[in-house]
């Protein structure tokens, strides 16, 4: 028999081997791997992957920096930075934090800042009012001190302020005396009036 390739076996009208009909290839098999093609010839792999890319859509942005991926056949080294655990800090209520483009490790946060959940407190903050998960139980009028006052016409212009110096802060009520009026007889016969 002379040498050539068998690719189809049939012994005692039963087909043992038959190879006409696969597909594998050089370039399908993996490098280094045997096998026979459909016409029984031996044949060695010549693929270096070993997965179908064709129909991979990352691209290098969207890879990590310096890691590299095969996206349709070729090999794609990423550019996507880095960024590690990301902080940041809020101290204003017209802050916002404008998160970094690229990779985070998830350990990053944003916060308020000390300085201002310091002053975040019930007492701080008008009763019935609620600030970030804190009701407030401030009346307004804690530290006031009331002051009633009475006060008499002038003929000049008065400012009625609290006494500050004795401590009080607010008016409750300001009270303004009838202007002072007297009748009396005079020597003409007559009657005199003196107002104030």
């Amino acid at each position: 028999m002379a040498d050539k390739n068998i690719s189809k076996v049939v012994y005692g009208g039963k087909t043992l081997i038959d190879l006409t009909a696969d597909t594998v290839t050089a370039d399908k098999l993996l490098s280094t791997y045997t096998a026979h093609d459909k016409s029984g010839a031996p044949i060695t792999g010549t693929c270096t992957f070993d997965a179908d890319t064709s129909d991979a859509t990352a691209a290098v942005a969207e890879i990590l920096a310096g890691k590299t991926a095969y996206v349709n056949g070729n090999k794609l080294i990423g550019t996507m930075k880095n960024n590690g655990a990301v902080t940041g800090t809020i101290t204003k209520k017209t802050d916002s934090y404008n998160i970094p483009i690229g990779y985070h490790d998830g350990s990053g946060k944003v916060d308020i800042s000390s300085t201002e959940q310091a002053k975040i407190i019930a007492t701080n903050i008008r009763a019935g009012v609620s600030i970030l998960g804190v009701t407030g139980t401030m009346s307004g009028t804690e530290g006031a001190k009331a002051q009633a006052k009475t006060a008499t016409p002038s003929t000049t212009q008065q400012t009625i302020l609290p006494d500050s110096v004795q401590g009080f802060n607010y008016l409750t009520q300001v009270t303004i005396e009838a202007i002072p009026y007297n009748e009396s007889d005079n020597a003409a016969g007559g009657t005199t009036v003196t107002i104030a």
